[in-house]
């Protein structure tokens, strides 16, 4: 009688258990579907239920982040739920073991949909919704419904030779989504009278970065023109704490820390009062080795590359456009188009184009999931 192997944990400290899950992995692919074409784990086409071509959009490219999908599919989400805040989790929950280890071409995200809808009745409308904001708040609630308290005492004061230890605790929270996606920017600030600096952190889980051309230009390029200094001037001055008044500054900012999965959102929808467009600017992005070194905080600086694994594509205008999905199959390692139940695997050279809205890059590859032996 052998022994089972130790299954090894992977970098984000979250261990490729789905073997454990079902008998899935005894073979690839299971399943012979429509047409003689195999089913993989994950290639899941979603069913549209009224315009929600934004929603399954965004549901796909989270089926691509691996570390999130076993965080469900091994259950360990259930020890870490709010019992007031657990409806959209679970139903996510759900919905990945369809697509994951369901033998369906298709499911429907209904309850998922109506899970977030009740509490976002915006997004339940028969009209076309932003995939940024419906991302956003799909993270923000598995936050809220997935968050730890942390509590740590304060580090003990010290003054020439006495010591005095605060009572006072720290508290923090934390979640697979904090662990996953979130980001905080460092924003230097020079007051250019007095010259003094301060410094503001802000932390977030999408990154919004502008278009610096209407034809074409790079992710660099979008890159660039976001940290590149900004000076703050007539009505937009800054409050300085050393001059005790309004005054023209400089701002830089740089990352101070880098998340695992990085999402940019390519900020194409232009409104300025009434007047509403898009940019259809064809921006090239690189599908391996993203450089985000050179943006990270001098005293935080490490070497950092990233890989994209999934792009949310926009066709159309502000009123009556239309979402589909790119990702990368962890199992077979090859992309795929996902157009509501639509689902097909297309060539590295597809992935890039110039309907990319929202781009997924991981910072190491996603593991092949552990077959069962």
């Amino acid at each position: 009688m052998t022994s089972q192997p130790s299954l090894p944990a992977d970098d984000f400290g979250i261990y490729h258990v789905l073997a454990e899950c079902t008998d899935y992995y005894d073979t690839l692919p299971v399943k012979e579907a429509d047409g003689n074409q195999p089913h993989f784990q994950g290639v899941t086409g979603l069913w549209n239920l009224g315009n929600t071509c934004c929603v399954n959009a965004i549901l796909q490219c989270l089926c691509s982040i691996l570390p999130l999908v076993e965080y469900f599919l091994t259950g360990k989400y259930i020890t870490a739920l709010q019992n007031d805040c657990s409806e959209v989790a679970t139903a996510f929950a759900y919905l990945m073991t369809d697509m994951w280890l369901g033998d369906s071409d298709c499911v429907s995200p209904e309850i998922f949909w109506s899970a977030l809808g009740n509490l976002y009745p915006a997004f339940t409308k028969k009209m076309q919704q932003d995939a940024q904001e419906f991302l956003i708040c799909v993270l923000n609630e598995l936050y809220e419904a997935l968050k730890k308290y942390h509590y740590s005492r304060r580090r003990p004061y010290e003054k020439g030779s006495t010591q005095r230890c605060c009572r006072k605790w720290i508290t923090t929270e934390t979640s697979v989504i904090t662990q996953l996606f979130e980001e905080q920017l460092n924003y230097s600030i020079v007051c250019l009278k007095c010259e003094k600096c301060t410094y503001k952190n802000e932390v977030f889980t999408v990154f919004s970065l502008p278009i610096p051309s209407k034809y074409a230009c790079s992710l660099r390029d979008c890159l660039q023109c976001f940290f590149q200094q900004d000076a703050l001037t007539w009505n937009n001055e800054i409050h300085c704490s050393f001059c005790e008044t309004k005054q023209e500054t400089a701002v830089r900012a740089s990352i101070s820390k880098a998340p695992k999965i990085i999402i940019f959102h390519l900020k194409r929808f232009d409104i300025q009062g009434t007047t509403k467009r898009k940019l259809r600017t064809d921006i090239h992005y690189p599908l391996t080795n993203l450089d985000l070194t050179p943006y990270i905080c001098s005293i935080f600086r490490k070497y950092l590359k990233y890989n994209l694994c999934a792009v949310v594509n926009h066709s159309g205008d502000l009123e009556g456009g239309h979402y589909t999905a790119f990702y990368k199959n962890s199992v077979t390692q090859a992309w795929y188009s996902f157009d509501n139940t639509r689902v097909s695997e297309i060539p590295d050279t597809s992935v890039q184009n110039a309907m990319a809205y929202l781009l997924f890059y991981s910072c190491q590859p996603f593991s092949i999931p552990i077959q069962k032996r």
